[in-house]
């Protein structure tokens, strides 16, 4: 009895020193790339219709790897919908704020809570915090972590992010 008491205990503190707290990892098998991956979890189709609109369907389908930084449907949800059409009309500016979503490797969430920025396909960086149990992404919580893809792994965020107009 005391054997598993003295286990308990181990799991528990373990599970609640890990890194990214309430941010939950997933730990799931790599399904497929992660395009396939996105599009399979069903939170994501407002994403993926827009790499297809921005031709970036094909880039992320490559080995990569990549880390996604991805914004759910509800996510994309609070973009104002002057914000949103100015970006379908516009090819390059939709392109350029879908690559603010990406980083070259794979980025679990182990490592991103000891960086505090990260270069994106965009050339330029996001900011990442880490706020007690919680990890963001510029405003952006990370609310999901470590998706695996075969070429790479996906970080579920609560917003859209922005890259700065400079």
């Amino acid at each position: 009895m005391k054997k598993i008491a003295l286990l308990l205990v181990i799991v528990v503190s373990a599970l609640a020193a890990a890194p990214v707290g309430s941010t939950t990892v997933t730990g799931t098998p790599e399904s497929g790339d992660l395009v396939a991956t996105a599009t399979a979890a069903g939170k994501f189709t407002t994403l993926t219709k827009l790499l297809k609109r921005a031709g970036l369907v094909s880039a992320l389908k490559q080995p990569g790897p990549y880390t996604v930084f991805a914004p759910t449907d509800a996510a994309f949800k609070k973009v104002p919908k002057k914000t949103l059409k100015a970006l379908l009309a516009n090819k390059a500016k939709l392109k350029a704020v879908l690559l603010y979503h990406v980083v070259a490797g794979r980025v679990t969430a182990a490592d991103v809570v000891k960086l505090r920025s990260a270069k994106t396909l965009s050339g330029k960086k996001v900011r990442i915090r880490v706020s007690g149990r919680n990890v963001f992404v510029n405003t952006s919580k990370v609310v999901k972590a470590d998706v695996m893809a075969t070429n790479g792994v996906i970080h579920v965020v609560n917003r859209v992010l922005i890259p700065p107009a400079r």
